[in-house]
């Protein structure tokens, strides 16, 4: 169910959500669950059933007065619609006072990928084709329903198992296109996202649309196969000077003794085009091209 008339304004800091703590007269902080710039997150119980669920909350400090908050509440609503395994589900929207969000999400399974790649875990090809299948489902789900991810990246995909029982789950869908709304960005403004994920047009203040969320996810996929990311640099600039050219280095040139089926390669290079001409134009054309190596 999801909420779109305002609670009665709260001291309560957003920041300071400490296990026991009661959210909305029915969920129960049980612990913190992860952190970003923009938001908290925490496990919590539904008092009336005992289920677990994510609740991540926006503090006022993110928003220019109350009609930014409703904007981005207005963002939010259409994700009540997304339906599938491979997106986390939105639950419920309670807005707090008139310039503070909680998003009520199912409990993310496993861990992030970021997590298990810095535990040094490796994936083999198959995972690797079937973690990428999995999250271009969930984006062309996205899509369908006329909605985009706007910052596909190892810490925004969960995983959980190996092998033919790898899962994987796109959660914070819709924040970075939420925020562009609720902001009133306009067509082109400073880069929103994550850059070294994020596709060229994007430096020059673009949107997030369908096609940056196909290169976000070839991004990942690149960096799964290789180890590393398709280009080098360690600064803004320096990675947007590598972005410039019309397609990534090879897994060959970046990754030296790593050695990938050129036609895997070249499915998901297809993703990486500077040219947005030249990259494929939807999810589900990625999705097929990655599907057939499997």
């Amino acid at each position: 169910m999801v909420f779109d008339s305002l609670l009665e304004p709260t001291h309560m800091s957003f920041f300071d959500l400490s296990p026991g703590t009661l959210v909305a007269d029915r969920y129960r902080v049980e612990k913190p669950n992860r952190q970003g710039g923009l938001s908290t997150a925490h496990e919590v119980i539904r008092e009336e059933d005992g289920e677990h669920f994510e609740i991540q909350c926006f503090s006022p400090g993110l928003f220019e007065g109350s009609n930014q908050a409703r904007e981005f509440l207005a963002a939010w609503q259409p994700w009540d619609r997304v339906e599938s395994e491979w997106v986390l589900r939105l639950r419920e929207l309670i807005p707090i006072g008139d310039s503070a969000l909680i998003v009520v999400t199912d409990l993310p399974r496993g861990e992030t990928l970021r997590e298990r790649l810095k535990r040094g875990v490796d994936f083999d090809t198959a995972e690797i084709i079937r973690l990428g299948t999995q999250v271009l489902k969930g984006l062309v789900t996205i899509h369908t329903s006329g909605l985009v991810h706007g910052d596909v990246k190892p810490s925004n995909i969960h995983v959980e198992g190996e092998g033919d029982a790898l899962r994987a789950q796109l959660v914070d869908g819709g924040i970075t296109p939420g925020l562009w709304e609720a902001k009133d960005l306009g067509d082109k403004t400073a880069l929103i996202g994550t850059p070294y994920y994020a596709p060229i047009e994007q430096f020059g203040g673009e949107s997030p649309d369908v096609q940056s969320d196909v290169y976000n996810a070839a991004t990942v996929l690149f960096e799964l196969l290789a180890g590393v990311l398709p280009w080098e640099g360690t600064s803004f600039l320096e990675v947007f000077q590598a972005k410039l050219d019309t397609a990534p280095p090879s897994i060959a040139k970046r990754a030296p003794g790593v050695e990938v089926d050129p036609a895997l390669e070249q499915a998901i290079v297809g993703g990486l085009l500077a040219d947005r001409k030249e990259r494929y134009a939807t999810a589900a054309e990625f999705l097929e091209k990655l599907s057939a190596q499997a």
